[in-house]
């Protein structure tokens, strides 16, 4: 059973290189039990090398990580006990039926017969694919294939689950469904870590984020909290006259006016500090307007914002350490 009280991951300065590079350089991430933590980043951030080394496929150099209390180098079979892992590309057998699959899952996991039997039956009922359980996989969608991926990844009810890319190359339909499965998971106390490069799939289904660039965490939060810390928030405020409007863009200085639809827009965070000081300042001044709408940056540009940062800052550290070599060999 998972104690709900303590991190249900928790990694703490994990270290990892092959050959030359490193790929994961001092990570810290807590997930806490029952909630999904998004792991974002671009190719080659080290996203999935994290999930393996969690899910003991690979060794650290350095760091700790603790999966459902098991470490995962000392008590890697504890680990392996507790979780249950999804990777980019279905690892179905295509030579059996879905049925087929299921049940050769269950005799690996050791459920024994009747508890295998019920076990199959309940996936199959909970995923859909009661009416194409004994179809070859040949007649499988690629969202049905993906989902009974999943299903087998569940077969021992995994307390701690990780999922990397799971709805790579589904279509819209295939991926919310995929969200729905995810969300009744977490309802029932199941732990996800999820991999994706769909920013939209970790707005929806995330308690936190965490981006992952050059192989340390340069930020971490609640998907709001990351939105924040990127510029271009503002507070669009509509007027039902001129008068309203220029009343307002007077005290409202440093702002961006529509004269066509009588709205301001002021620059802000959307907290509700930022909203209560502009309303404030308005209402005093007894300046009505008809509405107000809050706009905050999106995933997509913090994303951006944050990867982009780390790069310049590699390329300054790189120039930084070539400059004092070409000094020395104008020098000589």
């Amino acid at each position: 059973m998972t104690d709900m009280t303590r991190p249900a991951i928790d990694v703490q300065g994990l270290r990892k290189a092959y050959g030359g590079k490193t790929v994961l350089d001092q990570v810290d991430l807590s997930v806490e039990a029952g909630t999904v933590t998004a792991l974002l980043g671009p190719n080659g951030a080290g996203k999935t090398t994290t999930v393996h080394i969690l899910s003991t496929l690979v060794r650290p150099d350095g760091g700790t990580a603790v999966v459902n209390g098991c470490d995962v180098v000392r008590d890697h079979d504890g680990v392996r006990a507790a979780i249950g892992l999804t990777g980019q590309f279905s690892a179905v057998d295509g030579l059996l039926t879905g049925e087929e699959n299921l049940r050769l899952m269950a005799r690996l996991r050791h459920l024994g017969p009747k508890r295998g039997a019920q076990r199959v039956a309940e996936l199959l009922e909970q995923f859909d694919l009661v009416e194409s359980a004994r179809k070859p996989l040949a007649t499988y969608s690629g969202g049905m294939r993906r989902r009974l991926d999943l299903a087998m990844t569940l077969v021992a009810a995994p307390r701690v689950l990780f999922l990397d890319e799971p709805t790579s190359g589904l279509d819209p339909r295939s991926r919310h469904t995929m969200w729905d499965i995810v969300r009744g998971l977490v309802s029932d106390g199941t732990t996800v870590l999820l991999t994706t490069q769909h920013l939209d799939e970790a707005d929806e289904l995330a308690d936190r984020i965490a981006v992952l660039d050059g192989g340390r965490i340069v930020a971490n939060g609640t998907p709001d909290e990351l939105k924040r810390l990127v510029p271009g928030g503002h507070i669009r405020l509509r007027f039902t006259d001129a008068a309203a409007l220029d009343a307002a863009a007077r005290l409202l200085g440093d702002s961006t006016r529509d004269e066509a639809g009588l709205a301001l827009t002021v620059p802000g965070d959307g907290t509700v500090g930022a909203l209560r000081g502009i309303l404030g300042r308005l209402d005093n001044a007894g300046v009505e307007m008809e509405d107000l709408s809050i706009h905050t940056p999106d995933l997509d540009d913090v994303f951006f914002a944050l990867t982009a940062a780390t790069n310049r800052s590699a390329r300054s550290a790189r120039a930084a350490e070539a400059e004092p070599a070409r000094t020395k060999g104008t020098e000589s």
